[in-house]
């Protein structure tokens, strides 16, 4: 029994005793006190870090409720919930990029981002449904139900040499995976008017680069040099055409320059990235002046090489317009707008010049037609691939065209079942309103889809379509008076 208690006492010793701690013999000793003593803990990670952010902290403004004024409550709950698990985790959480600057703009935001200290994998043990994804860039997608927050650590320079960064000749970054403090992180993001931190715990922004301030003046201004921030990423010179359309701001003079003269950078990015920025853009509620502003910094044309080519024909301009106040209207007004649709309009009258090209060359219109499609989604998936989910809708768009413009028979009670019709529809009705088609055609469809019964049948057109002669079926070799054996007779 004392054998026992003497193994629990030097076990008990070993637990709380500071190790390598030699008694100083210059000193006189203390008597021992009954009371265990903990272990000294190596300073941490985590507080180097804070006194790194209170250096951060220092070189920022520091803009309080009082004069920023963002409504906290507009917050999502997905966008409360990652900032308060992740402070209580013991690291530093901030609302960032477009969300802070709509709510200082008094727009509701369309998502919402979330920078911090911790690491991809410090984030994913925090929250249990969070992925890291991404090459370029590792993020974490944290899930609440239907809403993602999407959730990145501070970035470093991409300059540092021990860093996983690497680097093209062009000066396009093509991995970025280096952290560092928020400062660091405030350095490399694009504008100032995107590198505000919005902590909703405190209700205070931290502005590094006078974001508040041009936000404040309507300006949208380059973070660094603009020439070398365009060669790192070329996109932002599509995203400062679509936040200065979509947002009102004003490019300033030296962010502007360098655009035209920099315009080849975007043949260098992988065209998936191209399709996903052109898609913010057309969707942006503000497609028009997007598309303008694209025109006037000569940047559509590794993007839509046709596109110049069809807003010079009257005609074309007309219906390319068209379809893209009809998409605004939607945007503007909360509903939503179909990307295949947007993007069967602006390659309609290339498509429709490719099918001219393969009748003339003999063959038959259908036929025509889908070569046609094939042809100009191929030569367009050079400059910028559109996923298949949406060339496959187009197609069908484009293939239901002809359809309308059969008024007789049963053909167009079949076509109004077909499950693309309301898209082929009010696709024809904006070639009608281009003046491409007579009005006349357009208004029969609307008719006649809002008729019933014998009403719809008095509006069908007389078939003067030639009959097909139905072919007489053979009498099937095989049969008893043959003589032939089959298989199952033979067993």
């Amino acid at each position: 029994m004392l054998y026992n208690l003497a193994m629990i006492k030097k076990l008990l010793d070993r637990i709380f005793k500071p190790k390598n701690i030699k008694p100083d013999a210059s000193k006189p000793q203390q008597a021992k006190s009954n009371r265990p003593i903990l272990a000294t803990k190596k300073t941490s990670r985590k507080n180097t870090e804070l006194n790194q952010h209170q250096t951060s902290k220092n070189a920022a403004l520091t803009i309080s409720h009082k004069t920023h004024k963002i409504d906290r409550t507009l917050l999502s709950s997905g966008a409360h919930k990652t900032i308060e698990g992740l402070q209580k985790a013991g690291f530093e959480a901030y609302i960032v990029g477009g969300a802070v600057r709509d709510l200082l703009l008094k727009r509701i935001p369309k998502d919402f981002d979330v920078a911090t200290n911790a690491t991809p994998e410090e984030v994913n043990r925090v929250f249990r449904r969070s992925r890291i994804i991404g090459r370029r860039f590792r993020l974490v997608h944290v899930l609440f139900g239907d809403e993602t927050i999407e959730v990145s650590t501070f970035r470093g320079s991409h300059l540092e040499t021990d860093g996983d960064s690497k680097v093209a000749d062009s000066g396009r970054i093509i991995r970025d995976n280096v952290f560092g403090s928020i400062l660091d992180d405030s350095v490399r993001r694009d504008f100032t008017a995107n590198a505000l931190y919005y902590d909703p715990s405190s209700q205070e922004v931290l502005d590094f680069h006078k974001g508040y301030a041009d936000i404040e003046a309507g300006v949208l201004r380059m973070i660094g040099k603009p020439e070398t921030r365009y060669a790192e990423d070329p996109v932002r010179m599509l995203r400062a055409v679509r936040l200065s359309a979509k947002l009102g701001l004003k490019i300033e003079a030296g962010t502007q320059a360098p655009i035209a003269k920099m315009a080849d950078l975007l043949q260098d990015v992988p065209p998936s990235r191209l399709f996903d920025e052109m898609l913010k853009l057309f969707l942006s509620g503000h497609a028009i002046e997007s598309v303008s502003a694209l025109r006037e910094q000569h940047l559509h044309h590794g993007l839509l090489p046709m596109l110049d080519v069809v807003l010079e024909q009257p005609m074309g301009e007309r219906f390319v317009m068209l379809a893209l106040q009809n998409t605004d209207d939607r945007i503007l007004s909360g509903k939503t707008a179909n990307p295949s649709f947007l993007f069967a309009t602006l390659l309609w009258h290339e498509m429709l010049a490719a099918w001219e090209k393969f009748q003339a060359e003999g063959h038959h219109a259908i036929p025509a037609l889908h070569m046609a499609m094939t042809e100009v989604i191929a030569i367009q998936a050079e400059k910028l691939a559109i996923h298949n989910r949406y060339t496959a809708t187009m197609k069908e768009i484009w293939g239901l065209q002809p359809r309308f413009e059969q008024r007789a028979g049963k053909r167009p009670f079949g076509l109004l079942t077909h499950p693309r019709y309301r898209a082929g529809y009010d696709f024809l009705l904006l070639r009608c309103e281009s003046g491409e088609l007579p009005m006349e055609i357009g208004e029969w469809w609307t008719a006649f889809a809002n008729a019933e019964g014998d009403e719809r049948a008095a509006m069908l057109q007389a078939d003067t379509a030639p009959k097909k002669r139905r072919k007489r079926s053979r009498k099937k070799v095989g049969s008893a008076s043959s003589g032939v054996i089959s298989v199952s007779d033979s067993e």
